[in-house]
């Protein structure tokens, strides 16, 4: 049994899913967990029922907001006081910033943006290279403490441990006035659908879409199958979507169970967001697009006549359901 440190991450006090697919990666093991947010109650306490034997949940209003030296810092005491022989993260927006520069600071190996997890007895991870053209199986030389981030949607959300653990406030000495990085605004776009990095279901438009509006037509498609919808960097470019959406190389990189592309070419740079995706349903009026090669299913057709006609197809199954 491995002692394991996860680093939990939350939205609006609830446990993001992929801190629960953390959970199923260190199943068995002893593990601990750290969460930052003065709203972070709710999801503290859910860890503590999810077989997580402590949870330190930094309540500080200070760390709502998201300062690299500041959560390293904490962590770098938890390690020193629970010396965890792993560190777990979410390969998130967060997890890519933090996790690596903890491995820098602590010296210690880490490997990043895993698909698959083994951590008993040795320690053993999958994960993609080469813009997901290649896969690569490593496995950990001993040490005293390792780095590993995993892709959101790589594994499942199972169940879990559910001896009860304890939430325990931690404070932190950081001193945040001396900090060279200060906190000024958050700026965030206003949504109710899910994360593109954790979607389980994501619908796609290219330049084929044409014009911003037309987007519509998968906001409405999304809205019946609770999906998200995201971009090309060529839509991106053509102003047809917020840079938030862009899913690619220099954008997102998803790993939903469906992902559908619309108007979309196929190019290695938005393959390279998306090539893990469980099944690819692909929508292009060219039947030489590249994006063919790599979906699971294709539809040669017009995306304004195809879209409408899935969404109305999705509404009866919905319906029967």
């Amino acid at each position: 049994m491995k002692k394991i440190l996860i680093l939990a991450e939350h939205k609006k006090g609830q446990l993001k899913k992929a801190s629960l697919e953390l959970l199923t990666a260190a199943k068995g093991q002893d593990v601990k967990a750290v969460i930052f947010g003065s709203d972070a109650q709710n999801a503290a306490n859910d860890l503590a029922v999810k077989g997580v034997s402590v949870v330190a949940w930094v309540k500080d209003a200070k760390f709502d907001a998201y300062l690299p030296d500041a959560y390293a810092k904490v962590i770098e005491d938890l390690i020193a006081e629970h010396k965890p022989e792993i560190v777990l993260g979410s390969a998130s927006s967060l997890g890519k910033d933090l996790i690596p520069k903890l491995a820098a600071r602590l010296d210690a190996p880490i490997v990043t943006d895993c698909i698959e997890v083994q951590l008993d007895p040795a320690i053993k991870v999958r994960r993609p290279f080469y813009s997901g053209k290649a896969m690569a199986s490593v496995e950990f030389l001993p040490a005293p403490l390792a780095f590993i981030s995993i892709r959101p949607n790589a594994l499942a959300a199972g169940e879990v441990s559910s001896t009860k653990g304890t939430v325990k406030e931690t404070t932190s000495s950081f001193d945040f006035g001396a900090s060279p990085v200060q906190f000024v605004r958050r700026t965030q776009a206003a949504s109710d659908r899910p994360d593109l990095t954790e979607a389980n279901i994501i619908l796609s438009g290219g330049r084929s879409m044409k014009t911003k509006e037309n987007f519509k037509i998968l906001y409405d498609a999304a809205d019946v199958i609770g999906a998200a919808v995201g971009a090309s960097r060529a839509a991106v470019d053509e102003g047809l979507a917020s840079h938030d959406m862009q899913v690619g190389q220099t954008g997102k990189t998803v790993n939903p169970s469906l992902y559908i592309a619309s108007g979309i070419s196929g190019a290695i740079q938005h393959l390279a967001g998306m090539r893990t995706s469980k099944v690819i349903v692909a929508i292009n009026k060219d039947p030489q697009a590249p994006i063919f090669q790599k979906a699971d299913y294709g539809i040669v057709g017009d995306l304004f006549q195809v879209i409408p006609a899935l969404t109305e197809e999705f509404k009866k199954i919905k319906a029967k359901a």
